[in-house]
């Protein structure tokens, strides 16, 4: 029977963990009579959701009974392998981080026979990154696949895919649509304790396998929906800000006031474990096979009420565990059932030095793994239960941030927050451990692997320290986590190269914090130096450049003001290019999914490629339904791209998927630069696989194979600054800026919003796909099978050019319409040759000249529509228009 899991309870009877949230915003279940026993109810801070679905048998966010949290995956694991048949000798576990990498786990374990891997969010410096995928709704998207045997996840048996819930699909699809583009197969099993998709989602797994052309199997303990009312998103916001208004300052709960919350005794409820392998050991007597929620969580004993005091905040006593020398404390790298056979043989063991370190006459005993460390913590709490007459549970802290109300009608009563403390890759955070604190435990004893045994952990307001005042007795179990060995690194990379761990890197910087586009849109992997004054008169800078006392990437021009002429010229020039962009963008992009991969990450050399790299991404998600990452990252001519934006990219995607992207070439400086400074990137790290083939709207130069045109046109986002950039500056690279640890750095420049046309810009190309689709997908599959070889003909031209008008140095002749107005809006312009007849395309290169006094030259036989000369060999005493002043 479906019904809604609303409960109308009076006060005194059992309540179910949801209610609160019901009674307050309306968002009910509906659906199998067991779901209020799987699920409770909460809010969080999250633009997307509001609500959050907490289970009762995860072992995440409420502690439970371990032989319960191990018992429903093992049970689910044991449905696939009925489902499969002799096909699951074949088949691969894959779980997702971090709430359901205990839950696959177990769910392997069910299936007997079957490898594991989960997805991570933490970069291993040295594991190739076979796949990687977006999780929509959660507060922390980005999962990495890091396999150590790089053919676990070629093969072509079934996939499984483990999540605690199926609430969109949209992380499933994700999943699927980036592994079925590298290892196709003709199976995938969805596995979930709860199925939860709305009618209009369910549809979409099926319309999803017939277009991929496999057979996709759903396995859950139960099904439902969530009723959401309208503005329920809204009206969640407003509660979780008024609650945390009204704890603002407490750090250990979100309880309103008075002492910690203690929860009410236990129920035998009817959600009790499915059945173990026959012949597992029976729970001794006082170990309860029982469902709790955060409202039935129960005392042991009585307890005193409050936190505990501790004479040294953050102490804890270490058990050595003597942990398997080689055996993986998880499935991060994957776990075979080898490895599954070894944990078994030594579980006893383990368990029997935690029971011997626990203090005497201990009633209830929590176990606390931490993170993506679930399924070792689980187990040894399995173990400790069945060794020990205490009460134990299950759960483990997480990066996910909820609110905490003190009532057995909502899902979260108590949390402690303490700052991460494994080196996160986005950087120092706050980490949370819920249900705890109130829970009348004796002992705690916390699991970590040794990444996480940091300073941090024990430290005052570290997680031990939170611990250590909300129970008597805490103990400390290290994990060593596991790495395995670099493969494939060259003969000849450095021995001693310096390496720079990916979990030192900060996470991209995102709108509206950095630039003016939405934060899907683009991470910038830059440093923000909007504080810093790095802006200098034109002529200073280009005297500075010329005499070789700096570097141009060391300080910033002025920001150009354009004239109300000018800006009238940007938007008659946008109106009329805005198609041929728009079909230019598809051509390119159609390229680089049929030719570079069917899932690119596309990589925007900053600032000119990333608009290019922004329509791109908006391409494909209108002809394709496609989300693909994007980035942008700094180049220097002269210096190379920025190798610690590579290592980020590397530790995150797989190499083999970026697809550099820029606006337009000129004589190909970029292109050269990027090819010269990848090269020496793999060498020196080891990491190989990225491709320095740019990826550009127009390629007029002849410089690269995949490209949108080759005509040397106008593209619009040329004609100003940081305006139609995001407002975001030319990147920096100076040394007392930018560490060797550092990403290059940029400005924002907040202060010019409301001269801001960057989101317009793109607006008016990609409202012209329509009408641009048939003809740009049909010149794509052309250019597809023609002879797309560079011949560097603009190279040519321009080492003619600085002959014949004596200037003797190329970087001085900037060939193109887009490089042309670059000279006439950051350098000290002498002339700009235009090819003879050019039209409508140099109104606001003539417009400029004007402006800076630099004459427009016409020329017959000129490859490019035309080309801006730099003065040459300027000095301050130069006019910028008199070539004779200063030459020779």
């Amino acid at each position: 029977m479906r019904h809604p899991a609303r409960h109308g309870t009076r006060v005194g009877e059992d309540m179910w963990s949801g209610s609160w949230v019901t009674e307050r915003l309306g968002v009910e279940l509906a659906g199998d009579e067991s779901l209020p026993g799987l699920l409770g109810l909460a809010l969080r801070r999250n633009p997307k959701r509001a609500h959050l679905l907490v289970s009762n048998v995860l072992g995440k966010h409420v502690p439970q009974s371990p032989s319960v949290v191990y018992g429903h995956g093992v049970t689910l694991g044991r449905r696939v392998r009925e489902l499969l048949g002799d096909s699951a000798e074949d088949a691969v576990v894959l779980g997702y981080a971090e709430t359901a990498t205990g839950l696959g786990h177990s769910v392997a374990d069910g299936l007997g026979v079957a490898p594991y891997l989960h997805s991570t969010r933490r970069p291993v410096v040295g594991t190739a990154t076979a796949g990687g995928f977006e999780e929509s709704h959660s507060h922390a998207t980005s999962h990495l696949l890091l396999p150590e045997d790089p053919s676990l996840l070629a093969g072509d048996g079934p996939l499984v895919l483990v999540d605690d819930e199926f609430s969109t699909g949209n992380t499933v699809l994700n999943t699927v649509r980036d592994l079925h583009a590298r290892y196709p197969r003709g199976r995938y099993v969805v596995v979930a304790l709860v199925d939860m998709r709305s009618p209009a989602d369910t549809g979409r797994l099926d319309e999803f396998a017939r277009e991929i052309g496999a057979r996709i199997d759903l396995v859950t303990t139960a099904s439902g929906t969530v009723r959401l009312p309208d503005g329920v998103l809204e009206k969640g916001q407003e509660l979780v800000a008024r609650y945390e208004g009204a704890t603002k300052g407490d750090r250990s709960s979100a309880a309103a006031s008075g002492p910690v919350a203690q929860f009410p005794a236990p129920l035998e409820g009817d959600a009790r474990t499915p059945g173990l392998e026959a012949g597992a050991r029976t729970h001794p007597p006082g170990a309860r096979d029982v469902v709790e929620s955060a409202a039935t969580a129960a005392w042991a004993r009585p307890a005193a009420s409050g936190p505990h005091p501790a004479d040294e905040p953050g102490r804890a006593t270490r058990v050595d565990l003597s942990w398997p020398d080689g055996l993986p404390d998880g499935g991060r790298h994957g776990f075979t059932p080898a490895h599954r056979a070894r944990l078994e043989h030594a579980l006893p063991g383990m368990a029997a030095r935690l029971a011997k370190a626990l203090p005497a006459k201990t009633h209830r005993v929590l176990v606390l793994g931490f993170e993506e460390l679930m399924y070792t913590p689980l187990r040894l709490a399995g173990e400790l239960e069945r060794t020990i007459r205490a009460d134990v549970r299950f759960s483990t802290t997480t990066r996910s941030p909820v609110l905490a109300v003190d009532d057995p009608g909502y899902a979260i009563r108590t949390r402690l927050v303490f700052p991460a403390h494994d080196d996160p890759a986005d950087g120092p955070g706050e980490r949370y451990a819920y249900n705890v604190a109130g829970g009348g435990f004796d002992t705690v004893v916390a699991v970590v692997d040794s990444a996480a045994d940091t300073p941090a952990l024990h430290a005052p307001g570290g997680l031990l320290a939170r611990l250590a005042a909300h129970t008597p007795q805490v103990l400390l179990a290290v994990v060593p986590s596991y790495v395995p060995a670099p493969q494939d690194v060259p003969k000849d990379a450095r021995p001693d190269a310096p390496e720079r761990p990916a979990t030192m890197l900060p996470e991209p910087l995102r709108g509206p914090a950095f630039s003016s586009y939405a934060p899907e849109e683009v991470g910038w992997l830059l440093q923000d130096l909007s504080d810093v004054t790095l802006e200098a008169p034109t002529e200073e800078r280009e005297e500075a450049i010329q005499s070789g006392g700096a570097h141009y990437a060391e300080s910033l021009p002025v920001e150009y003001q354009p004239s109300e002429q000018y800006q009238e010229l940007f938007h008659a020039a946008l109106n009329e290019s805005a198609a041929r962009l728009a079909h230019a963008v598809g051509v390119v992009t159609e390229t680089v999914l049929a030719e570079r991969s069917p899932r690119p990450v596309l990589v925007s050399l900053a600032r000119a490629g990333t608009p290019v790299g922004i329509l791109m991404r908006r391409w494909a998600q209108y002809r394709h339904h496609l989300d693909l990452p994007h980035y942008a990252v700094s180049i220097v001519r002269g210096r190379g791209i920025d190798a610690n934006a590579l290592r980020w990219l590397a530790a995150h995607h797989d190499p083999r998927d970026v697809v550099f992207v820029d606006g337009w070439t000129g004589k190909g400086a970029i292109t050269r630069e990027l090819a010269q400074a990848i090269e020496e990137f793999e060498k020196a790290e080891g990491v190989t696989g990225f491709d320095p083939e740019i990826a550009v709207l127009a390629d007029p130069g002849s410089c690269v194979r995949t490209y949108g045109t080759r005509e040397d046109y106008l593209i619009p986002s040329a004609c100003l600054n940081s305006t139609v950039s995001g407002l975001i500056s030319r990147t920096v690279l100076r040394a007392d800026l930018v560490g060797p640890h550092d990403f290059h750095g940029a400005k924002f420049y907040r202060e010019l919003a409301g001269a801001d046309l960057s989101v317009a810009f793109l607006d008016a190309v990609s409202a012209r796909f329509p009408e641009v689709t048939d003809a740009a997908c049909a010149q794509a599959k052309e250019l597809l099978s023609t002879d797309r070889t560079p011949t560097w003909e603009g190279w040519a031209a321009v080492e003619r050019i600085s002959e014949e008008y004596g200037i003797h140095d190329v970087n001085l002749v900037k060939p193109g319409v887009g490089e042309t107005t670059r000279v006439l809006l950051r350098r000290v312009p002498w002339k700009v040759l235009a090819r003879a007849g050019a039209g409508s395309d140099l109104d606001h290169v003539r417009l400029l000249a004007q402006q800076r006094g630099a004459p427009v030259e016409e020329v017959d036989g000129l490859p490019y529509t035309c080309v801006g000369l730099i003065h040459p060999r300027y000095t301050r005493g130069a006019t910028g228009a008199d070539g004779k002043a200063v030459t020779r």
